[in-house]
């Protein structure tokens, strides 16, 4: 039997965060588990959705929305931040007792009020009836990332990638915050051999037992940490750590700052992470993501598309098995597809595409969460400073 080994990842000023030695053996029991379990019960029942110029279609191809926008709300909070990056749902079975609630969306910021790359310190909350106001407020210079999830327990992991001048020259490696259900700092991951500019962020699930999956723009590397969390406590120890996924294309970019791996989604039912990497404009596939223990390079390609994909950032995997990738228009770019979200099977067949902006570089952060049949859409605009929210009722 492995043992896990103690991992020194986490660290804060304000409060201690312990790192235990488990055996990976337990780990893997849990993980088989709940797996099972879910099988059982069924989960993925839902069928929905194509997206086509702003119209959000059924499985059948009928238009649920008809030709109505999606509904709108600013990103801005009251220090002025700009360029919304993340965005994270947080869960129906989400343990409450502070500011956030079940079925709030949280929209990370990466820029300042001037405008400058990496220097954006804040989180805004927008609740279900579309009421913003600021969650978490940073020190000076953070540039929060599209790294952005929320547990059940109460946790949001955020991730940062710093710049002093808002380019690349000055850009560091940054690091991951633990936030508390009140957005106030209750640890950090930082180890600089898994942490370097996390860009994008997946997570799994389970109450007690976690995987959080990040992509590093700055490595062109994927790394999983396994953590441990506790009911009614905000401690969290990392089991382990891992680099699951390397050798995507990584550059500076002096539009995007920095093209690399980003978006990540994670099919939990299958254990499979896709990967979506801007500089390669492509989507890659990583195979039991949730049990790898070493270095797979950078999986399976299963889209590369240079007709409809145009630098692909965060993605998200819908209930009906298909894929939703946000374009940066950092990569292959063409002025007659702005800002494009893109839908694709796992089979890298394209299905369909819609624009959240008549302009390129609007498109970056999207989220994907159903409530009791209801599919909730959220994608943000950056151009814009908006969060532009699409409500999907069941399909009949």
């Amino acid at each position: 039997m492995k043992n896990a080994r103690s991992f020194p990842a986490v660290s804060n000023p304000a409060k201690t965060v312990n790192c235990l030695a488990l055996t990976l053996d337990a780990a893997r029991g849990q993980r088989d588990s709940s797996r099972k379990a879910r099988v059982l019960n069924g989960v993925l029942a839902f069928t929905v959705l194509t997206l086509t110029s702003g119209v959000v279609m059924a499985a059948n191809n009928q238009p649920l929305l008809s030709q109505l926008p999606p509904a709108t709300v600013s990103t801005v909070p009251s220090n002025g931040d700009v360029n919304p990056y993340g965005v994270a749902y947080v869960p129906r079975d989400f343990r409450s007792g502070g500011v956030l609630n079940p079925g709030d969306i949280l929209v990370s910021n990466f820029n300042n009020s001037q405008n400058l790359q990496g220097t954006g310190t804040t989180i805004v909350r927008i609740t279900p009836s579309g009421q913003p106001s600021t969650f978490f407020q940073g020190k000076t210079g953070l540039g929060l990332t599209a790294a952005l999830r929320v547990f059940k327990n109460g946790l949001v992991f955020v991730g940062n990638m710093p710049s002093t001048d808002g380019t690349s020259n000055t850009v560091t490696r940054g690091s991951i915050l633990i936030l508390d259900r009140n957005g106030q700092v209750d640890g950090m991951l930082n180890d600089p051999k898994f942490v370097n500019g996390p860009w994008g962020m997946a997570i799994r699930d389970d109450g007690t037992f976690g995987q959080v999956f990040v992509s590093n723009v700055l490595t062109g590397t994927v790394v999983r940490f396994d953590i441990q969390m506790f009911q009614g406590s905000d401690q969290v120890v990392v089991r382990d750590a891992v680099q699951i996924a390397s050798g995507y294309t990584h550059r500076p970019d002096p539009a995007a700052l920095e093209l690399g791996p980003s978006g990540l989604a994670y099919d939990e039912e299958h254990d499979i992470l896709y990967v979506a990497s801007s500089g390669d404009n492509a989507v890659f596939q990583i195979n039991n993501a949730g049990d790898l223990f070493s270095d797979g390079g950078t999986g399976k390609m299963i889209y590369q598309d240079n007709t409809h994909l145009h630098g692909p950032l965060d993605l998200v995997l819908a209930p009906n098995g298909h894929l939703l990738v946000a374009n940066s228009d950092g990569f292959n770019v063409d002025p007659n597809q702005p800002s494009e979200i893109v839908e694709f099977t796992t089979a890298g067949e394209f299905v369909t595409q819609f624009s959240v902006d008549p302009n390129n570089g609007g498109a970056f952060g999207i989220g994907l969460d159903d409530i009791h049949g209801f599919i909730r859409f959220a994608a943000v605009d950056d151009n814009q400073n908006i969060l532009r929210m699409w409500t999907i009722p069941p399909a009949e």
